[in-house]
């Protein structure tokens, strides 16, 4: 089983950049997808971007394109997402999470997702 445990959360102002990191306690397989999701007070879980396992594909939200980059290192068994710009919309729980699906499954549907994380605390003030 792999377990993912993310690091990087905090406080920041509005316009300030965080970068999140997401180890896994095992191999990420190179066959794997990867993806970040994150859920505010009373909302849902929401995907946010997601790397193929081929490193070339990656996709990003509208609300966070232009601003978040994901980007991971199989070597370290660890992917990332470096945040700029941020805005207090973005303040959220950040979640990492594996899928045995090279693609994601194509999709920000959470079934396609095997493994996830805790979770990190995001907070953007104004």
């Amino acid at each position: 089983q792999v377990l993912l445990e993310e690091s990087g959360g905090g406080s920041v102002q509005a316009g300030g950049s965080l970068r999140l990191s997401c180890t896994a306690s095992q191999n990420i397989l190179d066959s794997d997808c990867m993806g970040w999701f994150r859920q505010a007070p009373g909302g849902e879980r929401e995907g946010v971007a997601r790397i193929y396992s081929n490193f070339n594909f990656k996709y990003y939200s509208g609300p966070v394109k232009g601003r978040f980059t994901i980007s991971r290192d199989n070597a370290k068994n660890t992917v990332y997402l470096q945040m700029n710009s941020l805005k207090p919309d973005d303040a959220a729980m950040y979640y990492c999470a594996a899928s045995r699906d090279a693609r994601c499954g194509g999709s920000w549907n959470t079934h396609f997702f095997n493994y996830w994380g805790q979770g990190t605390q995001v907070t953007v003030s104004s």
